[in-house]
């Protein structure tokens, strides 16, 4: 059984000021530093982990503050005892004062002492008697008074201590939290002289307390969603992007005339997967499709615009639709489809009986040449972005390649918009590089090297695409 207070036992004299005053001292200082991280932690109010970030920091700044004030409290000691109840000076309300209150019954008088506190934590008039033991829990909602009957009656008849909460319901309609704790006070035969509590409203504790785990939740719910989300989007493109392993070569039957690699780069942030797509496609005529291109947005919704964008263009190409003409109508697709989108694209067909190389763009970077360790961006109209300008025409371009010419291309996400260099400044000084390349997989490989490591907002592609005859 725990021990009990005795009746006759000289009351505890508070603890030294100077310890104390360290304490609260270091206790104001650590909720100076967490009111700091707050404000620095303030951001978008709609995502959902600085609305938990922020949920924990007000938590934090509560309990220190009741830290603060009880450390006050020890430190000072009990307020001195008032002549009536109604003398009590009131605590400024909302302050930590306000929200401890302490009391004892006295079983053998039946009289009750309340502190000032402890009728305007109940909401009740200090000039109305205190309410006795039997009368205590009619303050209580209906639905805990039964919790409040128990602890009550185990501390009398079991001597257990009390410990608990219960929600009450003020005079003026506001329901709130109060936390009791107490123990029975023996007198010299051991039984229960008195019973003394100290009750603590918690309301404010308890809702930051619900507002941390509400947004805990809503930040899982969220992250889970994400993560779906990105597995959904990864395997939409899988399925609908060329699934290419080594070097694949074009055409496939008959003498190669093209020797192909591609690779993607994942963005550093870890964002969810989004409409970055390439094709390398041998039409019937004998022609090569090449392309890449970018549906802006992330998430499943834009792999599976970029899987209708994906299949759009394989099929006009093998309508017989060049460059420009394919251009123009995906544009118009986007612009009339159910949800409006913005994308850029680059398309070439190859001729390998000619080694000609007809080609257009829509707001994508434009294609980069290598021939014999020297580079170049070859001349081309520019087009606007894909669902940008509903009657948007797209022009074409020609070059005639020789053969060990290298065809780069690549999306914009391969370098941040805000560096100094340009991904194509950058290509371009690797052409010696490319130059000693065996293949097209040693070219895409030398990119993966110069910018693996490069801190990438979004997704990047590059595919490369070396003549071989």
């Amino acid at each position: 059984m725990p021990p009990h207070l005795s009746a006759d036992r000289p009351p505890a004299q508070p603890p030294g000021r100077g310890p104390l005053d360290a304490l609260i001292s270091q206790a104001r200082r650590l909720r100076g530093e967490v009111d700091a991280v707050r404000r620095d932690a303030q951001g978008d109010a709609s995502d959902p982990q600085v609305r938990w970030e922020r949920a924990l920091c007000d938590l934090a700044l509560h309990q220190l503050a009741e830290l603060d004030g009880h450390l006050a409290q020890l430190r000072d000691g009990p307020p001195p005892v008032a002549a009536a109840p109604a003398a009590v000076p009131a605590a400024p309300p909302g302050s930590l004062l306000s929200r401890v209150g302490s009391a004892e019954w006295n079983l053998l008088t039946g009289e009750a002492d309340w502190s000032g506190e402890l009728f305007q934590i109940l909401g009740r008039d200090p000039a109305v008697p205190p309410l006795t033991l039997d009368e205590l829990p009619s303050v209580a909602l209906e639905e805990d008074r039964p919790r409040l009957t128990a602890m009550v009656t185990d501390c009398l008849v079991d001597a257990r201590p009390v410990d608990g909460e219960f929600r009450i319901v003020r005079p003026d309609g506001a329901v709130r939290t109060v936390h009791m704790m107490g123990e029975p006070v023996l007198d010299a035969d051991g039984g229960t002289a008195s019973m003394w509590a100290v009750l603590r409203d918690v309301s404010e504790l308890r809702r930051s307390q619900s507002e941390v785990r509400e947004t805990r939740d809503s930040l899982q719910h969220h992250r889970h969603r994400a993560q779906t989300e990105h597995r959904l989007a990864v395997e939409l493109r899988e399925a609908v992007l060329p699934p290419w392993r080594g070097s694949p070569r074009l055409p496939r039957r008959g003498r190669p005339a093209l020797d192909l690699a591609v690779h993607r780069l994942p963005s550093s942030a870890g964002t969810p997967a989004g409409g970055d797509w390439y094709d390398a496609l041998e039409l019937a005529d004998g022609d090569t499709l090449l392309g890449v291109g970018d549906l802006t947005g992330r998430g499943p919704g834009v792999a599976s615009g970029m899987a209708m964008l994906l299949g759009a263009v394989r099929g006009m190409a093998m309508a017989g639709a060049g460059p420009g003409q394919l251009m123009t109508w995906l544009n118009q697709l986007l612009d009339t489809a159910a949800q409006p989108a913005l994308g850029s694209a680059v398309c070439f067909r190859y001729r390998p009986a000619t080694r000609t190389l007809t080609w257009a763009r829509a707001g994508h970077p434009a294609p980069l040449l290598f021939r014999d360790g020297t580079g170049w961006t070859p001349d081309a109209p520019e087009g606007a972005l894909l669902g940008a300008a509903s009657k948007a025409r797209y022009g074409q371009a020609e070059e005639t390649l020789e053969t060990g010419d290298l065809l780069l291309l690549h999306t914009d996400g391969l370098v941040p918009r805000r560096g100094r260099r340009t991904a194509a400044q950058r290509l371009l000084d690797l052409a010696p590089r490319f130059a000693a390349a065996r293949d097209a997989q040693d070219c895409v490989r030398t990119v993966v090297e110069e910018f693996g490591g490069t801190e990438r907002e979004d997704d990047a592609c590059v595919l490369a695409a070396r003549v071989m005859s």
